[in-house]
């Protein structure tokens, strides 16, 4: 799920990078699969505001057990680095399915400052001083978690 595209980019890039056949459902406008015909499952989303898509906290927390039964990766995209965005990914999926994932992917992200509203840019012109477009994706935390992913496979 994505609003502004960074993690709909990194969904691209992992479906290059992953080992077999790869299907991709965006919760908010597509319907979930059944879970139990899956070997690999991957989470992931935007952070804004501190926090994932509501979407995707309930379906964790609703599929918990299937989720815990299976190899899972969980990654986010948000402007923090390191430890700060380390924290925002702990603190945005439940304990048990962070502490089980396979692999953690803190992607980066992307503002694309021409593409807020006037709102969003007030906000983000006062909390984080930026009326520009800028990245911080990248592509090689992308391909490092695809990595992770396909070697926990084995």
């Amino acid at each position: 799920m994505t609003s502004h595209g960074c993690a709909g980019k990194a969904v691209h890039l992992l479906k290059e990078h992953l080992p077999g056949e790869i299907i991709t459902v965006n919760i908010e406008t597509s319907e979930i699969p059944d879970l139990t015909s899956f070997q690999r499952i991957i989470i992931g989303g935007s952070i804004r505001i501190g926090s994932i898509q509501k979407r995707i906290r309930k379906f964790c927390e609703k599929n918990m057990e299937a989720l815990l039964a299976r190899q899972t990766g969980l990654f986010i995209c948000c402007m923090f680095e390191g430890e700060t965005a380390l924290e925002q990914l702990k603190k945005n999926f439940p304990e048990a399915l962070w502490k089980h994932a396979a692999s953690l992917g803190l992607f980066g992200g992307e503002l694309e400052f021409s593409k807020l509203n006037a709102f969003e840019r007030m906000l983000v012109q006062q909390v984080a001083n930026i009326s520009v477009d800028v990245s911080k994706f990248s592509t090689e935390a992308v391909r490092r978690f695809a990595g992770e992913m396909s070697r926990s496979e084995e």
